[in-house]
């Protein structure tokens, strides 16, 4: 019946679309991708954005501002509320000596999200739904469950920066669970906006993030950094004199700025371009416009962050908890009390870095630097539940309509949220922050480990596979981030200080590793590691010949070809 099917595929007329021959052979195809109209069901708008044609030229900037876009609502992860409250930390802790940590993660950000927009250019598809065609049943639903937490993760802490946001504008007035909810009604009016034009809609997140860098840029001036010390912490990479706290921060910005759902979210938002995939000097030209735009867009986030960092490295560096009261207390603040009358280090979050602002420069500080929270907060909202609509979508091939897919991913996202806002204070709703850090640490190497799999494959990406280089880079790459954040998980765990906990964290590693040497056997698989190949799949492996053919024995039958 199988092999009936993929005759009847392979003897089909193959459509034409502009005069140009498009392939029916599937994604998987050896010699060409799929057509764009052979594309899945996808939750990201109906329309897509025309290419301008212009031969004459190797730049074009009136190709670059078509392909702006989504770029820009991918670097929006790198300036969530969970990023902000990093990089204030990073400054109050180490002032500048951490901004080389920044630097390079951002590069190393920036190189992955390479590798998801050349997977959903050169295919068609997004990372979740290569995911559902590539693995068996069970491992695709495990990962599907790790990468939904991974988002839950993500939407708990930026809608605790928009609640927070709320409650510093309206000086307490709107207490935290109001500021939840209000979050939860803005991001259904919000996400429906698309209705009025794609790029209607990126211009909308393009405001949010000026929004961002002229409210962080007002307190960089204010505080007016020194910028000697400034670029000395951005490229010596070094750290004088860091302690144990000092080295844990340098972790948790590798956490905070690469986050799984991002990868996933990058590779389905290229999609919204018109390429013809069936011609190879367009879907090159894609890619080299798309890195170019997320090059520009990680570039100003990168910014921001530095913003953040600088601010806090100069004016609260080394600061103690004595010193802050008394300045609260001369400038009338009501946030007195949340400074002990001690000697020991100031401990700042993203509400207690608002006080210290206005206590020190003035109540308009304190409403700018919330503005820029609610800004970071609300488009981090609003990407994150597209992301959950990718990730649903593709790995559960879901056709709901686009309110119910909102309306699940919202709700699971905003329950415990709005339980810790009306049944715990502003310390706790903050505090879960380095929770939601450790559990989306942990759901890295399940975005990692998939996009350089598929996109070190030639089955899948063809001529557009990773090279040698790309392949040892990046699973050297994906090694450190991993193993960097696995120790940031070890550390909170450590701190918790409990036996029953030990004894359960265990076991779940037990489980955990297994599953993530499982998606590292089959990446060294598609990365060429023939000995695993050959030991681990026995003759059927050597009767293919091929290395990748493995992991394309459970795609879809419809999908399957003979190469």
């Amino acid at each position: 019946m199988e092999t009936e099917r993929e005759a009847d595929l392979l003897e089909d007329e193959p459509p034409q679309e502009n005069g140009v021959i498009q392939s029916t052979q599937g994604l998987y195809s050896s010699t060409s991708p799929p057509a764009s109209d052979d594309e899945p069901f996808s939750t990201y708008f109906e329309e897509k954005v025309p290419i301008p044609e212009d031969v004459t030229q190797m730049f074009s900037f009136r190709k670059l501002w078509a392909f702006t876009g989504p770029g820009f609502l991918m670097s929006i992860a790198y300036l969530d509320p969970g990023n902000i409250e990093s990089d204030l930390q990073s400054g109050a802790k180490a002032g500048f000596k951490l901004l080389w940590v920044l630097l390079g993660a951002t590069i190393i950000g920036l190189l992955l999200q390479r590798l998801a927009a050349r997977l959903g250019v050169v295919t068609g598809m997004h990372l979740a739904e290569v995911c559902n065609r590539q693995y068996p049943t069970v491992p695709r639903i495990i990962l599907w469950l790790m990468v939904e937490l991974a988002i839950i993760g993500s939407d708990m802490q930026e809608v605790i920066g928009c609640a927070i946001a709320f409650n510093l504008l309206s000086m307490g007035r709107i207490p935290l669970w109001g500021g939840v909810l209000i979050t939860i009604i803005d991001t259904f009016v919000f996400l429906f906006l698309d209705k009025y034009g794609l790029r209607k809609l990126e211009a909308f997140f393009g405001l949010l993030i000026t929004i961002m860098a002229v409210s962080f840029g007002y307190e960089y001036v204010m505080v007016r950094p020194d910028q000697g010390e400034l670029l000395k912490g951005m490229f010596l990479p070094y750290c004088e004199n860091c302690d144990s706290a000092q080295m844990e921060q340098a972790v948790g910005i590798v956490g905070a700025v690469i986050m799984p759902h991002n990868i996933y979210l990058h590779s389905a938002l290229v999609k919204s371009r018109q390429i013809d995939r069936g011609n190879k000097k367009e879907v090159k030209e894609a890619n080299k416009y798309y890195f170019i735009e997320s090059t520009i867009a990680l570039f100003i986030s990168f910014l921001i962050n530095v913003f953040v960092v600088a601010v806090f490295a100069e004016a609260f560096y080394d600061k103690t908890n004595i010193e802050v009261n008394a300045k609260c207390n001369a400038s009338g603040s009501p946030h007195t009390d949340l400074f002990p009358l001690d000697n020991s280090t100031l401990q700042v979050d993203i509400f207690k870095g608002g006080v210290v602002l206005g206590c020190f420069f003035g109540p308009a500080a304190l409403y700018i630097w919330a503005i820029g929270i609610l800004a970071a907060g609300q488009s981090s909202t609003m990407t994150g539940t597209y992301s959950g609509q990718f990730v649903m979508e593709g790995f559960l091939n879901l056709r709901w309509s686009r309110f119910a897919r909102v309306l699940l991913t919202r709700s699971i996202a905003i329950f415990p949220t709005l339980l810790v806002a009306i049944f715990q204070d502003v310390q706790h709703l903050t505090g879960m922050n380095d929770f939601l850090n450790v559990l989306q640490s942990m759901q890295l190497p399940f975005a990692l480990i998939p996009i350089l799999t598929f996109t070190s494959l030639t089955s899948i990406m063809d001529d557009f596979a990773n090279g040698l280089v790309w392949k040892i880079g990046g699973g050297v790459v994906i090694l450190v981030v991993c193993a960097i954040n696995m120790y940031f998980v070890v550390v909170y765990v450590t701190s918790l200080n409990s036996v029953a906990l030990y004894v359960l964290v265990a076991l779940l590693c037990i489980a955990y590793l297994s599953f993530v040497c499982y998606l590292t056997w089959q990446c060294l698989i598609a990365l060429g590691v023939s000995c695993l190949d050959v030991s681990c799949l026995g003759s059927r492996m050597r009767l293919t010949g091929h290395t990748d053919v493995y992991l394309l024995n459970d795609m879809d039958s419809n999908m399957m070809v003979e190469r």
